[in-house]
């Protein structure tokens, strides 16, 4: 029997750089995609606005650097956000962001209601919730009612472990998340012979935005910063280690010493030796002499 080889993604949708890059270049696409992350018909959308196209080379190499997209969506803002990594603390870490966006956004001199309803959509590649659905939507709701406090504040999570493995060309949400989902080459060209006008043009764009110099060089700016991340977390490891190792000798020595000294008081107690003297001889305090007699 023949195997076939799978051919791997050198990058994939799930790629912060690509992402950005890809989505920013092309702003029809992104406006689809937030339609169908959101439920929304994309008829709908008349206020649509990048927030935040650039992608700054000097930022590439900060650990905190996000290349999120965040738009302005019929007067809501709109913070998207691919994760692929689980580094703990997700929930809390959007919270933060949330907070963030939401309390700078209230206009000088302006009510409290004037402060626009503001959502975070994280496309995840890792499990975070104990349940089966791929889509969790969050709004702050009293425990026992249900009622809701504030329609302001909204969390969508899309968790690709979770999608089912059948997609149907009809169905939009599914076919964007198996876009970032595609690994290989064979999963591009499944979603591809779908023949689904949009997807086409994205994973065209994905093609054309691979190939250039612009994202080369910005995903090896990139690349670079994890490695130095990584060298960095490493060495800080190996100088802890052996930070550890001489710290340890040095406590065994100085218990050994305590000991010896201790077994010394003990000796001349017995010779009834005035306590001044041992004292002198051991290094040990009165109290502690005192405690042996």
């Amino acid at each position: 029997m023949e195997v076939i080889p799978i051919s791997k993604l050198q990058y994939t949708f799930k790629t912060d750089t690509l992402f950005k890059m890809l989505f920013v270049k092309h702003p029809d696409l992104l406006k689809k995609l937030v339609s169908a992350l959101l439920g929304i018909p994309l008829e709908s959308i008349e206020q649509f606005i990048i927030r935040n196209e650039e992608i700054a080379p000097e930022n590439l190499g900060d650990k905190f650097c996000r290349l999120d997209i965040n738009m302005v969506v019929n007067g809501q803002l709109v913070d998207l956000e691919v994760q692929v990594a689980d580094e703990g603390d997700y929930p809390e870490r959007v919270m933060l962001y949330w907070a963030r966006e939401f309390s700078s956004a209230l206009p000088s001199g302006q009510g409290y209601s004037m402060l626009p309803r503001t959502v975070i959509i994280s496309i995840i590649d890792f499990p975070l919730f104990d349940c089966m659905e791929f889509h969790s939507f969050f709004q702050p709701l009293e425990v026992t009612r249900h009622t809701l406090l504030s329609d302001k504040m909204g969390f969508h999570f899309f968790e690709l472990k979770k999608l089912p493995k059948e997609v149907t060309e009809d169905n939009a949400l599914l076919l964007w998340l198996s876009l970032f989902n595609a690994n290989t080459e064979e999963d591009l060209e499944k979603i591809k012979k779908m023949e689904v006008p949009t997807m086409n043009q994205a994973i065209n764009a994905y093609y054309t935005i691979t190939a250039s110099s612009e994202f080369r060089e910005i995903e090896r700016l990139r690349e670079k910063a994890r490695h130095d991340e990584a060298q960095a977390l490493y060495h800080a490891e190996q100088r802890g280690i052996a930070k550890g190792k001489i710290e340890g000798k040095m406590e065994g020595k100085q218990e050994g010493i305590a000991e010896r000294n201790l077994e010394i008081a003990r000796n001349l107690l017995a010779m009834d030796m005035p306590l001044d003297q041992i004292v002198k001889a051991t290094g040990l305090t009165q109290k502690e002499i005192e405690v042996l007699r």
